[in-house]
């Protein structure tokens, strides 16, 4: 299969039985990575990640003949991912019974002894500062700054309106300075 110059190929091609799985590979090379980090910064931990993501291309595969071109593809694909992040989560923390607080405390711990965090003391205290916001504003923040998404595109993954996000989005930055200002 010669490459695929554009989306609307892609998406033909992964429609097509006779394509689909070679479109799949080229699917999968265009956008693992970003969607393996858009996951992490919702679940944290590397294996969990991996798993969730593993989870996503599975649905990605079974149900890319129910897409419908309302959405661009990767926005298709990261709500998929979201929706697969925040399911993870909520089955994970259903079997510990544990409170979002010692949630929040053991994430951070996990970060802090995570060979595969990278990051420095900023970055640790950038994540402690998202810790403490609400899911939401959380969620806005990781795809706006992170993942560089437009609030257009942040409002089909969550289905709500631009408004509330641009509104969410600088209330958290505004949390999150003083987070670090005071911390």
């Amino acid at each position: 299969m010669e490459v695929l110059n554009n989306e609307i190929e892609l998406i033909d091609a992964l429609k097509d039985p006779n394509f689909k799985d070679q479109a799949f590979k080229t699917l999968l090379q265009n956008y693992q990575e970003r969607l393996y980090w858009h996951i992490r910064k919702i679940v944290l931990l590397h294996e969990d990640a991996n798993d969730v993501l593993q989870n996503t291309f599975i649905k990605i595969y079974k149900g890319i003949h129910t897409f419908n071109n309302n959405s661009a593809l990767h926005t298709w694909m990261y709500r998929i991912a979201y929706n697969e992040s925040m399911n993870f989560l909520v089955d994970k923390n259903k079997k510990k019974f544990i409170t979002s607080e010692e949630i929040s405390t053991k994430i951070i711990q996990n970060l802090e002894e995570d060979v595969y965090f990278d990051g420095d003391e900023i970055k640790l205290k950038l994540h402690k500062a998202l810790l403490e916001l609400p899911e939401k504003q959380r969620q806005v923040f990781h795809m706006k700054y992170f993942d560089e998404l437009k609030f257009r595109e942040i409002s089909e993954i969550l289905g709500t309106s631009e408004g509330a996000l641009k509104a969410s989005y600088h209330i958290a930055v505004k949390k999150i300075q003083e987070f670090v200002i005071e911390n």
